[in-house]
Parts: C-alpha cells; structure tokens; sequence
C-alpha cells in the first residue's frame, strides 16, 4: 500500500502571526524590486530607441560610427562640391585640403571624433598647413533637443572671435549641458561665454534674439542637399566620409588628395 506523506498542521491563525514578522521586509523586497523593474524597463526603451551602435536621429538606423538622418549618403568615392561655409576655417586658409565637417555638438560620435582622431590630424595636417578644418551646423534636433541652440551659441561666439575655443569647450564639457533643458541649458552656455572672457550681455542677447537662427538652417538645407546621412560627416576635398571613423580612414584620403 502506497504511505502518505504527512504534512505537519499548521494553524491558519499561527501562520498569519509568524508571517506578520516579515511583513517590513517584504515590502522593502517589493520595493527594491519596482525600482529595479522600472530601471530595466527604461533601459530596454533606450537600446530600442538608440540601438546597440549608438543613437539614432529621426527615427532612422544607427551606425556603428556615426548617428543618421533620413538623406542616403553618396556613391563612394564620389566627389560634392560642398561650400565651407561662413564660419572661420581651422588652419592655413590656403591649404590644399578642405575637410568640412558637418556636425551636432550634443552628438556623441562628434564628441569622439574630436577627441579621438581630430588630435592627430590637427596634429599632423592642419597645424603643418597641408589641410584646415571648417564647420558646419547639422543639429538632429528630434533626439538632440539641446543641439540647435548649441549651434547658434557658437555662432555668438564666433561673432566676439572665439569660435574654435567655444567650439572646443562645447565637446569637453559635453555632459555637463547635454541633458539639460530650457533656461539651464542657456544659462551653461552663457557661463561658457564668460569662462571664455567673452562679454556676457553682448553674448547672452545674441543667444536670446536667434540672430544665426538662418546660419544653422543654412548648413542643414546645405548638408541634406549634399546627402548628409549621420553626424559627424566629413567632405575631405569633396569626398565623403561618414562617422568618427579611425584616423587611417582619414589619412588614406587625406593623403591621396595631398598628393595630386
């Protein structure tokens, strides 16, 4: 004959008393649990917004290099003829290669281009006189709220004759603007003006008043036109080159173009 297992009886009214003790416990439990819930829920909402490679820009796919608008970039090799633009260039202004680069300040992959591989080919090229270096605004403003206003504060910059060192100071202390909004963001922008010995008022009503509004559209029409696809994007004597690629990606055509 098959023995039953025999569960010790525990009283309904025993049970809920001895529970009772754990009750704090529990609800820490509960707690720590919806909060580690809610964490993980906004992450998984962020890799499906940003991708694994990086951030994407208007809604489109992320590269590994760069981030993308909706414009399909050229046929490699292609040559565009793409104007520098109004800002003043880095560099000799008679140098036999023109690298313009269309940019997003709050952009991460510009961040590391300027960091990364920008060094060395100041370094090696711009500082020589063999290349220079222009800007242009391309801010992807549906992910980079912050990035238009960063545009026209360089652009301010640029009026009282330092552009390069705002430009410079925007990539450096890209976290400490880049999820800020509204007023706080101007505000930082105003206090990198006068760190950098600018006069505040001047800097601070051009920002307010969207004088160089018309600029950063500008560089944007421009950029689309020329099939601008992700920031940063590089014309290098005309040639594309898309994403903070490794600095022998720049050389290969940087060098070739030197050598015409």
């Amino acid at each position: 004959m098959a023995r039953a297992i025999k569960l010790p009886s525990v009283s309904l009214e025993k049970f809920f008393q001895d529970s009772s003790q754990y009750t704090p416990i529990l609800i820490v439990l509960l707690l720590v649990a919806s909060f580690l819930l809610g964490a993980l829920t906004t992450k998984i909402s962020y890799l499906e917004k940003v991708g694994v490679a990086g951030t994407t820009s208007n809604n489109s796919p992320s590269t590994a290099q760069g981030q993308r608008s909706p414009n399909q970039p050229v046929p490699q090799g292609a040559k565009v003829d793409v104007k520098q633009g109004q800002l003043p260039p880095l560099g000799n202004k008679n140098a036999k290669v023109t690298i313009v680069e269309f940019t997003d300040f709050q952009c991460p992959f510009c961040k590391r281009f300027f960091d990364d591989a920008l060094v060395s080919i100041k370094k090696e090229y711009i500082d020589t006189g063999k290349a220079k270096l222009a800007i242009r605004h391309f801010p992807l403003t549906a992910i980079h709220p912050n990035a238009f206003a960063a545009g026209e504060a360089s652009e301010c910059a640029n009026e009282q004759g330092k552009f390069w060192e705002y430009h410079d100071l925007l990539f450096k202390d890209q976290t400490k603007w880049e999820s800020q909004t509204g007023n706080d963001a101007k505000n930082t922008f105003i206090s990198f003006a006068e760190g950098l010995g600018l006069n505040s008022g001047v800097f601070t009503s051009c920002l307010s008043s969207g004088k160089y509004k018309a600029n950063v559209d500008k560089d944007l029409s421009d950029g689309q036109t020329a099939g601008v696809s992700g920031t940063p994007t590089f014309y290098i004597n005309g040639q594309q080159l898309v994403g903070a690629q490794p600095l022998a990606s720049f050389k290969t055509v940087i060098d070739q173009e030197l050598s015409k």
